[in-house]
């Protein structure tokens, strides 16, 4: 396979011979317009004088802390632009940041903190009672926020090197417990340069961000943007999982480029847009892609693949529309300074057309897996072509000032990814599949080992197996095939309460499976193709009958009732196990609509698809619908829903 050819630096990145940081683009962003929108989150924005001088004063506060290069930092806040600054305070203190999502169980973050063993973890009262306590400091921000404004508004005088350590995200790990991702300043403005030449970003563009803090396309949603003097728009939390809501928000925004997660851009993909639609790109990736845009779109559609080890982006490429449908889309090419290799199980490679495993080389390479050193062994291999005429590549010497440029042949390192894919006649790389068990479900990674250890772990479950399965060919839910003590009448919401004491919700399975063994192939592996569909009989249902506790619970358990034929529903039933379809669910929704005048997406019926959780999120909706009306257009609607 060819290497990839080193583009020529872009001159505003490069000062003095070395690349610019992070915090220098920001910098200079908020000396030559400081009044220009940096992030916009409703009624709460800040200018890019503001964000700068904000950050340096919290970057003071922690060096001040004892916080430095390679010190890792605690971020526990939810998606909003004080996460902003905190993440870029901690770059200017020459810090990496730990992003920890609230929303995760306190077992989880527990298990995070206590590897990670960060300096200083950065808070606000209303997520505090999410964290565990350590040895670790933690600083509520409403608390020491008179103290962090004593401090210069100038910058502290922290050198960062390329190779010290910009951020850690954990992801899903096969041994039973997550693991820290360590990612380079280097990387990281890699990922930056190639972003802003590749899609021609400039202090003209509005783009958004969706992404949780702890997922790691967050990291490419911000930093491409605010280091070319771009702004950040970041939608409420009704309106980034409503396909209807998020077109007309992006609209409305102006938005020029967005990046949303599979599931959710391939319904945009096929929607009408308004002709005042700014949007120029939109950027999709996470899970496989398995529709084509339409043809009047007014934007391009791009799909990207990459793993968190390896800077969010490895591969992309544009999805042309009216391509044959009995193929799915390519995850393109290679980007700017990235190496794929196609090999075979003794990482020779494969001919042209054959699947092979990707091996991913570059400087978007992580560093290793905080703390792992075996693990990082294994996934982390030496390139065994770098010694090769065509894989020399630019090598920069930083150990002495601005530092020397030669050609050196150096030993290089490439991730294992796991996955599979073949090369196209035209140079695209088409994905495959997976070499081991690794799932994607909702566009986050998941390793069923690291579910499988915490369900083994009840006292009522002898051994599990969790798999994906495809729920009406349209969409995919975790699965748990459970192998039970012999008296236990365990129900799923035993199963799945104590999951959720460790587990993020979205490693929590909607379906349990009870079954008398674990089938095996001839090698004594776990056969997951012998597993039997969920149905009726096999499918571990709640210990008990839960009627309908709310006028809006009866009122939705009424229309499913109807649905599918029914007599009676409990609000804890599947709505996928008692029958239902995307068919069904699509009338549902309009439904759904016709009655509360809410757009609910159908994604939300796959997310949740139960009266009690369906409930939750057509409540959310109808308080935002509400919070816009006069007491008699309440009245009237509440009225007409049946909910008074």
């Amino acid at each position: 396979m060819r290497t990839a050819i080193r583009a020529l630096p872009i001159p505003e990145l490069i000062s003095n011979g070395r690349p610019k940081s992070v915090v220098q683009l920001v910098a200079g962003q908020a000396q030559q317009a400081p009044n220009a929108l940096a992030v916009n989150a409703g009624s709460y924005s800040v200018n890019y004088h503001d964000l700068n001088v904000a950050a340096n004063r919290l970057a003071h506060y922690l060096v001040n802390m004892g916080v430095g290069p390679d010190s890792i930092v605690g971020i526990c806040l939810e998606r909003s632009p004080e996460a902003v600054i905190a993440a870029l305070a901690v770059f200017k203190a020459g810090g990496a940041y730990l992003p920890l999502d609230p929303a995760y169980p306190r077992e989880r973050l527990a298990l995070m903190l206590n590897d990670s063993q960060p300096r200083v973890v950065l808070t606000r009262h209303e997520v505090l009672p999410t964290l565990p306590d350590g040895d670790w400091r933690v600083v509520t921000l409403e608390d020491e926020q008179h103290r962090i404004d004593s401090f210069p508004t100038t910058a502290p005088l922290v050198l960062t090197q390329p190779d010290n350590l910009a951020y850690v995200i954990y992801t899903s790990g096969s041994t039973g417990e997550p693991k820290g991702v360590e990612i380079t300043h280097n990387s990281l403005l890699n990922l930056i340069n190639w972003h802003q030449e590749a899609f021609e970003i400039t202090n003209a563009d509005r783009a958004s961000l969706l992404a949780s803090v702890g997922f790691d396309a967050s990291v490419w949603e911000a930093w491409p943007y605010l280091t070319a003097g771009a702004s950040l728009h970041l939608p409420a939390d009704e309106i980034k999982t409503s396909p209807e809501l998020l077109r007309d928000w992006l609209v409305d925004e102006g938005i020029t480029v967005s990046f949303l997660p599979t599931v959710l851009a391939e319904r945009l993909m096929q929607m009408a847009w308004p002709f005042r639609t700014s949007l120029r790109f939109l950027l999709t990736g996470a899970d496989t892609l398995r529709r084509f845009p339409t043809t009047n779109l007014p934007f391009s559609v791009i799909n990207n693949y990459g793993p968190t080890e390896c800077t969010v982006v490895a591969t992309s490429g544009v999805v042309t529309p009216g391509l044959d449908r009995e193929t799915l889309p390519t995850i393109g090419k290679p980007i700017r300074n990235t190496t794929i290799y196609l090999l075979d199980a003794k990482m020779q490679r494969v001919a042209p057309g054959d699947a092979g495993e990707i091996y991913i080389g570059g400087e978007g390479v992580a560093r290793g897996y905080l703390n792992r050193p075996e693990l990082t062994r294994e996934r982390f291999v030496e390139d065994p072509f770098s010694r090769e005429a065509n894989a020399i590549e630019w090598h920069r010497h930083l150990a002495d000032g601005p530092g020397i440029t030669g050609e050196t042949p150096v030993p290089h390192r490439l991730y294992r990814t796991g996955d599979l894919a073949r090369m196209l006649p035209n140079g695209e790389i088409a994905y495959v599949g997976r070499v081991d068990d690794q799932i994607k479900v909702m566009g986050y990674r998941i390793e069923p080992n690291e579910i499988i250890a915490v369900l083994n772990r009840h006292p009522e479950v002898e051994t599990s197996v969790v798999v994906a399965r495809d729920i009406d060919c349209s969409e995919k839910q975790l699965a748990a095939y459970v192998v039970l003590a012999q008296d236990s009448d365990l129900g799923a919401d035993g199963v799945r309460d104590f999951l959720r004491r460790e587990l993020p919700d979205y490693m929590v399975p909607s379906i349990f499976v009870r079954i008398d063994s674990l089938p095996l192939n001839q090698n004594g592996k776990v056969d997951r193709g012998a597993l039997p569909a969920p149905d009726a009989d096999n499918t571990l249902w709640e210990q008990e009958f839960t009627a309908p506790r709310t006028p809006l619970e009866s009122k939705l358990a009424e229309m499913l009732s109807t649905l599918l034929g029914i007599d009676a529903v409990s609000v804890n039933d599947n709505f996928f196990l008692l029958g239902g379809h995307s068919l069904l669910g699509t009338q549902l929704i309009g439904q759904i609509r016709g009655v509360f005048g809410v757009d609910l997406a159908l994604r939300s019926l796959f997310d949740s698809p139960t009266i009690a959780q369906l409930a939750f999120e057509v409540e959310r909706l109808l308080q935002a619908k509400i919070a816009a009306m006069s007491e008699e257009e309440v009245e009237q609607l509440l009225a007409t829903a049946g909910l008074i």
